[in-house]
C-alpha cells in the first residue's frame, strides 16, 4: 500500500487458499476506524492492483429492517447493491446516482448454508433522513450500512467479482437509537459474521467461482 495510508493487510494460507484480510484502520487525526464510502473504494481499489483477488468477500455489519424480516445477529447475503444519498434528479444521473449493481450470484452457496438473502443500501450516515428512508422503502432494501455499494463500484469496475455478508447489529425501523442499539451487539455479532465468513471459505473450497 501507498506509504502514509492507515490501511492493514492480514495475510495467510487457509486449506491451500491465500487469504488477505485488509483492515481500513484507523483515521490519522482522529483516531477512530476508517468507516464509510470515500476509504472502502480507496481501499478496494488499491487491494485489488496489489493483489489482483479471484474473488471479493465484503464482510461486515448493517443495520436492517424488521419490515423485511431482520433480526439482531442475523447473517445476510446481498443480492444487488445501490447507494440510498447519492441523489442526482436529472435523467440518467439518478440511475447513475443510486449505482444499482448485481453482486455475484451465488445460489449453491446461498442454499448449502441456509443464509438469508436481500438486497443492500449504502450511505456515508449512520442515521437516516427522510429522504433516504423513501428510497430505502421504495427499493425494497433489506440491510443499510456504509461501504458495500462503493466496493460493488471497484469490483465491478476493475471485473473482479464480488459477495457481500452482512450481520444485523441494529434494526433500524426499531425503537431504539441505532448508535446505542450498534454498540450494545457490536461484538456479539461480529462473532457471528466471524463463524459466517469461516463457513462461506470452506464452501468456496470446494467450489470454484461459477459453482458457487
Amino acid at each position: 500500500f501507498p506509504k502514509g495510508v492507515p490501511w492493514v493487510r492480514y495475510h495467510g494460507i487457509y486449506k491451500d487458499m491465500t487469504i488477505n484480510v485488509i483492515w481500513l484502520g484507523q483515521d490519522r487525526v482522529l483516531g477512530v476506524n476508517s468507516v464509510g464510502t470515500v476509504s472502502a473504494s480507496l481501499v478496494t481499489y488499491a487491494s485489488i492492483q496489489a493483489l489482483q483477488p479471484d474473488l471479493i468477500i465484503n464482510a461486515g455489519t448493517a443495520g436492517g429492517f424488521k419490515a423485511k424480516g431482520a433480526c439482531i445477529g442475523d447473517v445476510f447475503l446481498a443480492s444487488d447493491v445501490a447507494f440510498h444519498d447519492r441523489r442526482i434528479p436529472i435523467p440518467v444521473f439518478d440511475l447513475y446516482g443510486v449505482g444499482l449493481r448485481q453482486a455475484l450470484s451465488t445460489p449453491n452457496l446461498v442454499k448449502e448454508l441456509n443464509l438469508k438473502v436481500g438486497r443492500l443500501s449504502t450511505g456515508d450516515s449512520l442515521d437516516m433522513s427522510a429522504k433516504d428512508e423513501a428510497f430505502i422503502i421504495a427499493n425494497d432494501v433489506t440491510v443499510k450500512d456504509m461501504e458495500g455499494a462503493a466496493i460493488a463500484y471497484v469490483a465491478d469496475l476493475l471485473k473482479v467479482p464480488a459477495i457481500f455478508l452482512k450481520a444485523v447489529t441494529d434494526i433500524v425501523d426499531g425503537d431504539k437509537p441505532t448508535a446505542v442499539e450498534f454498540r450494545q451487539n457490536l461484538a456479539a455479532v461480529a462473532a457471528t459474521l466471524d463463524q459466517a465468513v469461516t463457513q462461506v471459505v470452506d464452501f468456496i473450497k470446494e467450489k470454484c467461482i461459477s459453482e458457487l
